[in-house]
């Protein structure tokens, strides 16, 4: 019942200030409707119990992708429109999200807080980029290069040095020069 009203409420903001449905589905919505996959993981890892608040976001998330857009398009009766925006931009963006999580579940084993802040920085970074483009701001070049030119390579190369400081350690654990 609180799903159905938090739908209804985001479709009617978006209605009335001229927003697109996606831009509120993919901010207020996921927000709202993961606050709980939210708190089950904070409380988790404050008592110590990790693998719990890991497996919690990951099955929710291949939950939400596998049982609710597997569900909800055997059930309507045309399928589930996706809108190009959604193929040229934030289905690429939720794959380099699953990549950039390999070496960082890599190294070490675990999300440490520099880890968490950079996941952080980008979901906040996203989001300001689809507020930027759906506000038509004339920011939203500049925010998008300083972001491809900048962040992005600065993220990678922390990727790769991650992997290999740990592919490093790794072999001296083992033994291995």
């Amino acid at each position: 019942m609180g799903s159905r009203w938090l739908v209804q409420s985001a479709v009617a903001i978006a209605q009335g200030f001229g927003v697109s449905e996606l831009l509120i589905g993919l901010t207020i919505v996921a927000f709202g409707t993961s606050l709980p996959e939210l708190a089950t993981s904070v409380v988790a890892s404050f008592r110590g119990e990790r693998d719990i608040a890991v497996g919690n976001v990951l099955g929710s998330n291949i939950f939400n992708i596998l049982a609710v857009l597997g569900i909800a398009g055997t059930l309507s009766r045309s399928g589930i429109n996706v809108s190009p925006t959604v193929l040229n931009f934030d289905i690429l963006v939720a794959i380099a999200v699953a990549f950039a999580c390999l070496p960082i579940f890599y190294s070490g084993k675990r999300i440490d807080r520099v880890e968490g802040s950079l996941f952080l920085f980008y979901y906040l970074a996203y989001n300001g980029y689809l507020v930027l483009k759906a506000t038509n701001s004339s920011s939203l070049s500049l925010y998008s290069s300083i972001m491809l030119y900048g962040v992005l390579p600065l993220t990678f190369i922390f990727l790769v040095t991650a992997a290999i400081l740990e592919k490093k350690a790794e072999k001296k654990r083992k033994g291995i020069s």
